[in-house]
Protein backbone atom coordinates (compact mmCIF):
# COMPACT_ATOMS: atom_id res chain seq x y z
CA UNK A 1 0.00 0.00 0.00
CA UNK A 2 1.35 3.49 -1.35
CA UNK A 3 1.64 6.17 1.71
CA UNK A 4 -0.75 8.47 0.24
CA UNK A 5 -3.31 5.20 0.52
CA UNK A 6 -2.09 4.68 4.06
CA UNK A 7 -2.91 8.64 4.81
CA UNK A 8 -6.13 8.42 3.26
CA UNK A 9 -7.32 5.39 4.72
CA UNK A 10 -6.22 6.94 8.41
CA UNK A 11 -8.25 9.70 7.64
CA UNK A 12 -11.35 7.91 6.35
CA UNK A 13 -11.34 5.62 9.66
CA UNK A 14 -10.57 9.07 11.60
CA UNK A 15 -13.71 10.80 9.99
CA UNK A 16 -15.66 8.02 10.41
CA UNK A 17 -14.45 7.80 14.20
CA UNK A 18 -15.63 11.47 14.46
CA UNK A 19 -18.95 10.66 12.73
CA UNK A 20 -19.74 7.74 15.26
CA UNK A 21 -18.99 9.62 18.52
CA UNK A 22 -21.98 12.24 18.14
CA UNK A 23 -24.21 9.20 16.84
CA UNK A 24 -24.01 10.72 13.52
CA UNK A 25 -26.40 8.02 11.09
CA UNK A 26 -26.57 6.45 7.73
CA UNK A 27 -22.78 6.26 7.10
CA UNK A 28 -21.78 5.37 3.83
CA UNK A 29 -18.01 5.71 1.86
CA UNK A 30 -17.91 5.98 -1.81
CA UNK A 31 -14.86 5.03 -3.46
CA UNK A 32 -14.26 7.47 -6.46
CA UNK A 33 -10.86 6.63 -7.55
CA UNK A 34 -11.95 4.48 -10.75
CA UNK A 35 -14.11 7.38 -11.86
CA UNK A 36 -12.39 9.69 -14.21
CA UNK A 37 -12.10 13.54 -13.62
CA UNK A 38 -13.61 13.18 -10.24
CA UNK A 39 -12.43 16.43 -7.46
CA UNK A 40 -11.44 13.77 -5.47
CA UNK A 41 -10.66 10.14 -4.41
CA UNK A 42 -13.73 9.82 -1.47
CA UNK A 43 -16.67 11.03 -0.49
CA UNK A 44 -18.20 10.47 3.14
CA UNK A 45 -21.49 10.56 3.59
CA UNK A 46 -23.68 10.76 6.29
CA UNK A 47 -26.90 12.29 8.24
CA UNK A 48 -27.90 13.99 11.56
CA UNK A 49 -31.16 14.58 12.99
CA UNK A 50 -31.10 18.39 13.12
CA UNK A 51 -28.83 21.07 12.43
CA UNK A 52 -27.58 20.98 16.15
CA UNK A 53 -26.35 17.51 15.28
CA UNK A 54 -25.15 18.29 12.19
CA UNK A 55 -22.77 20.81 13.67
CA UNK A 56 -21.86 18.28 16.41
CA UNK A 57 -20.83 16.35 13.87
CA UNK A 58 -18.63 18.67 11.82
CA UNK A 59 -16.99 19.38 15.25
CA UNK A 60 -16.93 16.00 16.21
CA UNK A 61 -14.79 15.68 12.93
CA UNK A 62 -12.46 18.35 13.02
CA UNK A 63 -11.86 17.30 16.58
CA UNK A 64 -10.67 14.14 15.86
CA UNK A 65 -8.77 14.31 12.63
CA UNK A 66 -6.81 17.47 14.41
CA UNK A 67 -5.82 15.23 17.67
CA UNK A 68 -5.33 12.32 16.21
CA UNK A 69 -3.76 13.14 12.51
CA UNK A 70 -2.51 17.15 12.83
CA UNK A 71 -4.30 18.16 9.65
CA UNK A 72 -7.78 20.33 9.16
CA UNK A 73 -10.57 21.04 6.32
CA UNK A 74 -8.92 23.09 3.49
CA UNK A 75 -12.70 24.67 2.76
CA UNK A 76 -15.72 23.76 5.32
CA UNK A 77 -19.32 25.39 3.63
CA UNK A 78 -22.59 25.26 4.63
CA UNK A 79 -22.44 25.55 8.56
CA UNK A 80 -25.24 28.59 8.77
CA UNK A 81 -28.23 26.69 8.37
CA UNK A 82 -26.76 23.09 8.93
CA UNK A 83 -28.53 21.08 6.47
CA UNK A 84 -26.04 19.95 4.25
CA UNK A 85 -21.89 21.14 5.36
CA UNK A 86 -19.08 20.16 3.03
CA UNK A 87 -15.71 19.49 5.01
CA UNK A 88 -13.29 19.16 1.70
CA UNK A 89 -10.13 16.96 2.93
CA UNK A 90 -8.68 17.32 -0.29
CA UNK A 91 -8.69 13.83 -1.44
CA UNK A 92 -11.63 13.06 0.75
CA UNK A 93 -14.75 15.44 0.67
CA UNK A 94 -17.11 14.56 3.84
CA UNK A 95 -21.10 15.57 3.13
CA UNK A 96 -23.35 15.88 6.40
CA UNK A 97 -26.53 16.30 5.47
CA UNK A 98 -30.29 16.36 7.55
CA UNK A 99 -31.88 13.57 6.40
CA UNK A 100 -34.25 15.26 4.08
CA UNK A 101 -32.17 17.45 2.07
CA UNK A 102 -29.93 13.96 1.73
CA UNK A 103 -33.06 12.41 0.11
CA UNK A 104 -33.40 15.27 -1.80
CA UNK A 105 -29.84 15.80 -3.17
CA UNK A 106 -29.59 12.18 -3.42
CA UNK A 107 -25.68 12.38 -3.73
CA UNK A 108 -25.37 8.50 -3.86
CA UNK A 109 -27.17 8.27 -6.74
CA UNK A 110 -25.99 10.91 -8.69
CA UNK A 111 -21.93 9.01 -7.96
CA UNK A 112 -23.91 5.68 -8.76
CA UNK A 113 -20.66 4.16 -10.45
CA UNK A 114 -18.55 4.52 -7.12
CA UNK A 115 -18.26 1.67 -5.14
CA UNK A 116 -20.10 2.25 -2.09
CA UNK A 117 -19.76 0.70 1.20
CA UNK A 118 -21.96 1.28 4.02
CA UNK A 119 -20.78 1.54 7.57
CA UNK A 120 -22.02 -0.27 9.87
CA UNK A 121 -22.48 1.48 13.46
CA UNK A 122 -23.21 0.42 16.70
CA UNK A 123 -25.94 2.36 18.53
Amino acid sequence: MTERNSNADQLITTIISGIEDVKGKEIILLDLREIENTVCDYFIVCEGTSNTQVNAIVNSIQKQVSKTIKDKPWHIEGTDNAEWVLMDYVNVVVHVFQKHIREYYDIESLWGDAKTTEIETSL
